[in-house]
């Protein structure tokens, strides 16, 4: 366990989409909770009502003990991951004694702690509003719910044959246990027991401590909505839990919720699960400023992970409500194993300042080669001085590097720009242009994408693209998946996205900007 302090200045900083605010001394405390989850080992076997709830109740057992434990440490909300309570990997038919139906908290106020008796078969509500009233938290769990729609009323409706919805579910309790929203996942990531919702649905809610907050699931975060329709509606925190399978070089769970972070220029409370054979693990409390997160490293314990952190407030109108600013001493404590940054902000000039001169024209090297990463053909030049420049081009994208390669001990190692601009059709349809600099996992070319996770040239850089999107997601990675703090990173007017580092503290593995080409996700 370890302590780490950051002290917030009351300044104008300047946000990814081109916002000026000040930054205040307003926090709260954040938790999140990474599940070693107890897993139904036969999930295409239909279990009773009362099976399921048996085991929902084991894993629920951990929540309460982990919610007890982050109370203590003076948590004001509580986050867990997607699939926490139940699993994953059923059918439609198999999860069915798993469902509840979750009342709808925009159409009646109910608290399934003090009123147990107004809905049947709520176990799982019940037990999760009386955690958030006995332990005076704000609780954010992720469930399966079933709802019925109107197949005899409105055949034309998007109603399955058997006439209900079953949807991948969001609730969160208020610290007195009242059901406050439910928010139903819009991009399923091959979840055979669930529907998508008609509609996409933009769920918030208040808190007295920090104001608005948004909701999203996993594969949410890669797509516009809902994530990017909050964001757009100035909502800067939001609460993300997920089941994500780590996919390096360029989604590693950590390193895209920190992108997201710093790209959307928002708080992110990321919960998720910890399985090594389905290599999930990854958590975190992001803010534009800091990062507290957990990644666990090959060997070690496979156990659940608290995270809890003291976070400034980014609601706007709640700032602007308490109206004052200030200095600010934040502390935050954690038990990842993982180093932390801390102490990072955008530049005050970073989107308004004229575009940078103009890099030296390079040509594009005559080890230029095409090598798959993520699934996608990206165009790759190796980095083959010690210090250089390089530009590499897919199509007409184009994304250039200045760099100063400081080799560690003696191994060799491979290094290479890579440019895609395109649809990714592998596992989900989106639009992508993205630029990255990443150590191949062998000496040949070939290799180049490849996952690799250790590392020993550390690296100065300057990686820049002109992009056709204003979000793009910065990163950088160094080995053993350790994430580092962009030292500087701008967008000029015409959307040239520039990124410095320098002074790592480990080899590096990936620095990307992964844009988000939201608008051609459907060409």
């Amino acid at each position: 366990m370890f302590l780490f302090i950051v002290v917030f200045v009351s300044r104008f900083f300047t946000s990814a989409f081109g916002q000026s605010e000040p930054v205040v001394d307003f926090s709260y405390v954040a938790a999140v909770y990474e599940h070693n989850l107890i897993l139904n080992p036969e999930p295409h076997v239909p279990l009773s009502r009362s099976a399921a709830l048996q085991h929902m109740q084991k894993n629920l057992d951990v929540y309460e003990e982990q919610a007890a434990r982050a109370a203590q440490q003076g948590a004001q909300i509580l986050v867990f991951p997607e699939d926490g309570i139940q699993g994953f990997n059923y059918s439609r038919s198999s999860i069915s004694g798993y469902l509840e139906t979750i009342p709808d908290p925009q159409q009646e106020s109910w608290n399934p702690c003090t009123e147990p008796g107004r809905y049947n078969n709520t176990e799982v509500l019940q037990r999760l509003s009386c955690m958030a009233r006995r332990y005076n938290l704000y609780v954010v769990a992720n469930m399966p719910d079933l709802q019925p729609c109107p197949l005899k009323t409105d055949p034309s409706s998007s109603c399955p044959p058997d006439g209900h919805w079953q949807f991948n579910t969001n609730v969160v309790f208020s610290s007195d246990g009242l059901l406050v929203a439910r928010y139903h996942k819009y991009n399923l990531y091959f979840e055979e027991a669930f529907d998508t919702p008609p509609q996409p649905e933009i769920i918030t809610f208040d808190t007295p401590f920090a104001g608005s907050f948004g909701l999203m699931i996993c594969f949410d975060i890669l797509f516009h909505d809902p994530t990017i329709v909050l964001v757009e509606k100035d909502v800067r925190q939001l609460i993300y839990p997920t089941a994500w399978m780590n996919q390096l070089p360029l989604l590693d769970t950590i390193q895209f919720q920190r992108a997201f972070s710093l790209g959307a220029n928002v708080t992110l409370l990321a919960a998720n699960i910890r399985s090594d054979r389905l290599i999930m693990t990854g958590s975190g409390i992001y803010t534009p400023f800091s990062a507290t997160y957990h990644h666990a490293q090959k060997g070690e314990p496979e156990e659940g992970r608290l995270l809890v952190a003291r976070v400034p407030v980014l609601d706007p109108l709640w700032v602007g409500r308490s109206g004052t600013t200030g200095e600010g001493v934040v502390s935050s404590q954690s038990t990842s194993s993982t180093p932390t940054d801390s102490g990072y902000c955008y530049q005050d000039s970073c989107f308004n300042s004229p575009p940078p001169e103009t890099a030296p024209s390079v040509p594009p090297s005559s080890t230029t080669f095409i090598s798959s990463m993520m699934y996608d053909p990206f165009t790759f030049v190796l980095l083959n001085q010690t210090e250089g420049e390089v530009n590499v081009c897919n199509g007409t994208f184009c994304c250039h590097l200045q760099y100063r390669r400081l080799p560690q001990g003696g191994s060799e190692e491979l290094y290479a720009l890579g440019a895609f601009a395109g649809t990714h059709t592998v596992n989900g349809r989106y639009a992508l242009q993205v630029c990255a600099l990443v150590r191949c996992a062998g000496l040949d070319i070939s290799s180049c994408g490849q996952e690799v996770e250790e590392a020993e040239s550390k690296m100065d850089f300057m990686l820049e693209g002109k992009f056709g999107t204003r979000y793009v997601y910065p990163s950088v990675l160094a080995s053993k998946l350790v994430l580092e703090q962009p030292e500087h990173l701008e967008r000029a007017a015409d959307g040239t996205v520039t990124m410095r580092h320098s002074n790592m503290t480990g080899g590096l593995l990936t620095a990307c900007l992964y844009g988000r080409m939201y608008h051609l996700d459907n060409e």
